[in-house]
């Protein structure tokens, strides 16, 4: 086990996917990481994994009670140190036509990607203040764009990079970076299984009016995710080194894309200023 402390990181949704990916290479790293899951078997889990200095904490970022109790947890294990970096990844999805998606399930999915990420964020930011730490926000690649059926995803991510550079304008005065990191499509196999088994709930509960309307193109969506999240994704390891990138860089970047092509992205950006709306996304979206 390594004893090198190149700082205290707290990370969010560290119970599976990416958000374990980056727990356990950062403490492989050096780095002393606070990981917040969900369960006790996720404390057992992440433990058993880690080969450094690694702390689960029990965090429902929609619950200002287990925030507020973690962060005094952290507060009183670093001390003066003060904490170098707070990972906000932490996030759920709903997919499917916005038509068809009950509106509880709306309200959650800003509780959690949205409202919980600025709620840690703010118990989080006196710890911060003191090691003239970053904030990083995970965010994505449909942070830039909004995507058919997915259009939840997309507006928490937009709201992020809009809450990303606000903040980073405000704690500029205090020392603390606020940047982001912005991945397409990664490899996770539980998000795989998740996605396939939501989109089929989706599907069953559409009306038959719905299912005419929406169906075979909502499937084909759900098709595409699922495999981009086993199969045709991108590693996890490509999102912890852009993560790594920006804890060691002394002036990181406001944003890090994390995409097979940043060409094929610039492009993106730029077809997207020159053309008009519904052209762009006529020829970028099939369905």
């Amino acid at each position: 086990m390594t004893m090198i402390n190149k700082g205290a990181v707290v990370i969010t949704g560290t119970s599976t996917g990416i958000g374990r990916a980056i727990a356990l290479k950062l403490t492989e790293e050096g780095y002393r990481v606070f990981a917040g899951v969900r369960t006790e078997k996720d404390v057992e889990s992440i433990k058993q994994a880690a080969s450094g200095n690694l702390t689960p904490i029990i965090m429902d970022i929609t619950k200002a009670q287990e925030i507020k109790s973690c962060s005094e947890f952290v507060s009183l294990a670093i001390g003066d140190e003060g904490l170098f970096a707070l990972i906000n990844n932490a996030y759920t999805g709903f997919d499917g036509p916005l038509e068809c998606i009950p509106i509880d399930d709306i309200r959650r999915n800003f509780e959690i990607n949205v409202t919980g990420q600025i709620a840690v964020t703010q118990a989080f930011l006196p710890m911060l203040r003191k090691a003239k730490g970053r904030i990083i926000n995970i965010s994505a690649t449909c942070g830039r764009y909004a995507i058919p059926y997915r259009s939840l995803l997309s507006t928490s991510k937009i709201a992020i990079e809009a809450i990303t550079d606000s903040l980073r304008m405000e704690l500029r005065s205090s020392g603390i970076e606020v940047l982001s990191i912005l991945p397409e499509g990664i490899i996770t196999l539980e998000q795989a299984d998740k996605v396939e088994a939501d989109g089929k709930k989706v599907l069953a509960n559409m009306s038959p009016e719905m299912k005419a309307i929406y169906g075979n193109n909502f499937q084909v969506c759900i098709e595409g995710s699922v495999e981009g999240n086993r199969i045709t994704g991108l590693p996890p390891e490509r999102v912890t080194a852009a993560i790594l990138k920006a804890l060691e860089a002394r002036k990181p970047r406001r944003q890090y894309f994390v995409v097979r092509s940043p060409w094929q992205w610039k492009l993106y950006a730029l077809y997207k200023r020159l053309v008009t709306h519904q052209y762009f996304y006529d020829n970028l979206f099939k369905y």
